[in-house]
């Protein structure tokens, strides 16, 4: 049961980055070894992590990929709408990856954790505001600050 879990891991990893593959050829560029390389540990780590930790576990792979090529990844992937760079209290980005275009945190102000949550509820604002305003909302990152159980103590 336990390799199932593995294997059933490895498969929904591999078809992330292969989405995330697809878009680069789409937009019409290459997909080098190590862009795809970059698009691997990216995923690997669920899309937290700042340039310098994504530089890290890139180079553990690969060390011949230069942190110039990292940056430029992550601003086409920026760029492509699959990673948003987020501040969260620090000078230095973390770059989130946007799961089919949307992510969402709790981020707590009395201990800065920040929790993630999956479910979407956006999709009748997104609906009004699209109709309203004539605007496309192609991806979002909501982020909402308040005080977690602990801190709330």
């Amino acid at each position: 049961m336990l390799r199932d879990v593995a294997v059933s891991e490895l498969d929904c990893m591999n078809e992330r980055v292969s989405k995330l593959e697809q878009s680069i050829r789409d937009g019409g560029h290459r997909l080098t070894s190590s862009r795809l390389v970059i698009l691997e540990a990216l995923v690997e780590s669920d899309g937290h992590l700042s340039a310098d930790e994504l530089a890290s576990s890139v180079r553990s792979r690969d060390d011949s990929v230069s942190r110039m090529t990292i940056y430029r990844t992550l601003e086409l992937l920026c760029d492509l709408g699959h990673v948003r760079p987020v501040y969260q209290g620090t000078r230095a980005a973390r770059f989130i990856l946007l799961e089919d275009g949307r992510h969402h945190h709790f981020v707590c102000s009395g201990c800065d954790r920040v929790y993630e949550f999956d479910d979407c509820f956006l999709e009748e604002l997104l609906d009004r505001l699209q109709s309203t305003a004539g605007f496309d909302v192609q991806a979002h990152l909501l982020e909402l600050y308040g005080l977690c159980d602990s801190c709330q103590a």
